[in-house]
């Protein structure tokens, strides 16, 4: 009788450590938030959000001020656009712009969010349009890579003539 006693209490500790793993992992890879306060939605306009996911943090200064809710196309004006869900402990000016930025080299994405100095707040339903669109890291590599090959030919070209 003792014996079994004692492996319904490893298996209950076995059980406890193995849901504490999983929401780790859920909580590191930003695929769990645990948020019960409601905050107020916006929509910003991108015309290349890179990486970007759902789930992404919008951060100010370095602290979380809301989440990416949502990402969709929008086939008229062949943007992006992100639905952010912001905490409505953080007001922002209407005129502020965003950026997506990468934490790190090869990181995750965010939104980067820099206050405007308009009077009035975002509220429900608003749209940022003054947007920075996310760095392709290959298309630098690419712009890089064109530029130093254009530099060889114009410098090898314009020297055979004089001696």
């Amino acid at each position: 009788m003792q014996q079994s006693k004692n492996d319904v209490w490893v298996g209950l500790f076995v059980l406890l450590g193995a849901a504490a793993l999983v929401f780790l992992a859920l909580q590191s890879a930003n695929l769990l938030s645990l948020n019960w306060r409601s905050g107020y939605h916006v929509t910003a306009r991108f015309d290349n959000i890179g990486g970007l996911k759902p789930k992404s943090a919008v951060r100010s200064a370095g602290v979380v001020v809301g989440r990416v809710e949502s990402i969709s196309f929008n086939d008229q004006t062949f943007q992006a656009n992100v639905h952010l869900e912001m905490d409505k402990r953080f007001k922002f000016p209407k005129d502020s712009s965003l950026k997506i930025l990468t934490s790190g080299l090869l990181g995750d994405q965010y939104i980067g969010i820099e206050a405007g100095a308009d009077e009035a707040d975002l509220a429900e339903g608003d749209t940022i349009t003054s947007t920075q669109s996310a760095v392709v890291l290959e298309n630098l590599i690419g712009q890089f890579l064109y530029s130093k090959a254009e530099e060889g030919a114009s410098s090898s070209g314009g020297s055979g003539g004089k001696q």
